[in-house]
């Protein structure tokens, strides 16, 4: 039984930090192809994204294209958020995914930070019984996520025009379209 990752995100934008993680995850073994999957309406976010969700999910085709084949080939970005109108809940995603890999262990795959909040998640119960959790420990978090070498590159720094961490393809991408305003 193959196991599929389920690796979801604002991606506003998607960096360095993400393409670690991503790259961990296969070299790991730790799923056998993930699914980036960019969040239409993230619910559990103080402020909405700047990007887009069409530009989020175009930065996210970007940096995947930058990383090597043989990590690129098991990760495609898949719309099935930002295709979708309302709110952006795991479990429906989870749901309409498991109905394309019937025979295959679903792996949610979240950071720390998001995993300090599933009791808010909805119908998280229901959740926890269709797919099994890998927290990834972020540096700044305490707790028990596994530790994967998490880079310390935040979306926040990047979009103030702190922190030049995303791919060069993507960081073309946010000046072409003017994105962040630095």
């Amino acid at each position: 039984m193959s196991r599929v990752g389920i690796y979801g995100g604002t991606f506003d934008p998607i960096h360095l930090g993400h393409l670690h993680v991503i790259t961990q995850l296969i070299e790991k073994n730790l799923v056998d192809q993930l699914l980036v999957i960019p969040a239409g309406e993230p619910l559990l976010r103080d402020n909405a994204p700047i990007a887009t969700a069409q530009q989020r999910r175009a930065m996210c085709q970007l940096a995947l294209a930058d990383l090597p084949q043989g990590i690129a080939s098991k990760v495609q970005v898949n719309p099935i958020e930002v295709l979708r109108t309302g709110p952006s809940y795991a479990i429906d995603t989870v749901e309409a995914v498991a109905q394309n890999y019937p025979e295959q262990t679903i792996v949610l795959i979240i950071g720390q930070d998001a995993a300090e909040k599933l009791d808010q998640w909805h119908r998280i119960e229901e959740l926890r019984g269709m797919v099994e959790f890998l927290v990834i420990g972020r540096p700044g978090f305490a707790g028990n996520g596994l530790d994967i070498g998490a880079l310390n590159v935040a979306a926040t720094t990047i979009r103030q025009g702190l922190s030049a961490d995303v791919s060069s393809s993507v960081a073309t991408f946010i000046r072409e379209n003017n994105l962040y305003d630095n």
